[in-house]
């Protein structure tokens, strides 16, 4: 990786920027975008024509928007990490046989991300969705994985993020977050206890890859109240289990 900032190349920072306004406006005109970056309209123009040239944006009139190659790009980065096809398979199986709110994420550059999310028949609305990043401190999924990476990997992570309170519960002292850490590696599964939303628990289990390096992360996600930790050792810890050892076999002879 290129850390030497007078390296970067800044027409293709420039476009990165383009296609985030883009994301974010979900369509919008030369104008609108100038306006938005200060770039000059004949930069952003020269940036969308190569854009579209490339298919990777659509122009309807006046409004460009992003084109359906990044669906495809998507779905092969995904694939990158495990066969999405039983992923996703096994996390609406799970959200169905819990009623919960499940998920599957991946960790990148220190941060967790939603890759999969289904709802089950009483789950909670959440304001997670695929794409999204979310520390790995404050998440079942983040712990999951932080409990399972190298050590060395583990606390580079922590060190380099700053570990703020997204609830009154969230852990932020870094020796109790180590002793959580250990805490999930001897029980299987790790807990998110309201640390992200208060009213909510989650129970997060890490999923291992072919040559067994951590892949991801499985999560069951309810009110605090059906989410008991008798519930979490008695049912949810099997049942994840279950998922996890699907994706597992399943991603050997991908």
């Amino acid at each position: 990786m290129v850390t030497n900032s007078s390296r970067k190349i800044e027409t293709v920072q420039n476009t990165c920027r383009i296609i985030d306004a883009l994301r974010t406006s979900g369509g919008a005109g030369v104008t609108e975008i100038s306006n938005e970056l200060d770039f000059a309209k004949s930069a952003v123009h020269g940036h969308l024509a190569t854009l579209q040239d490339e298919s990777f944006v659509v122009k309807e009139g006046h409004t460009y928007s992003l084109s359906l190659q990044f669906l495809q790009i998507a779905e092969e980065v995904k694939n990158q990490i495990a066969d999405h096809k039983i992923v996703r398979k096994e996390v609406m199986h799970l959200a169905e046989e819990t009623g919960e709110v499940v998920h599957f994420a991946a960790e990148e550059e220190g941060d967790i991300v939603y890759l999969s999310k289904a709802r089950g028949e009483v789950a909670v609305e959440t304001a997670s969705r695929i794409g999204k990043r979310m520390p790995m401190y404050s998440t079942s999924l983040g712990k999951a994985i932080l409990a399972e990476l190298p050590a060395e990997r583990s606390e580079q992570i922590l060190e380099q993020q700053k570990l703020s309170k997204k609830t009154d519960r969230t852990i932020t002292d870094p020796d109790r977050l180590k002793e959580d850490l250990e805490e999930t590696r001897r029980r299987g599964y790790a807990i998110d206890d309201e640390e992200n939303i208060r009213g909510v628990r989650c129970i997060g289990m890490a999923v291992a890859g072919p040559d067994a390096e951590v892949m991801g992360a499985l999560s069951v996600s309810g009110p605090s109240k059906r989410m008991t930790d008798e519930r979490m050792e008695s049912e949810l810890n099997d049942q994840i289990a279950q998922a996890a050892n699907v994706i597992e076999v399943n991603s050997r002879y991908s």
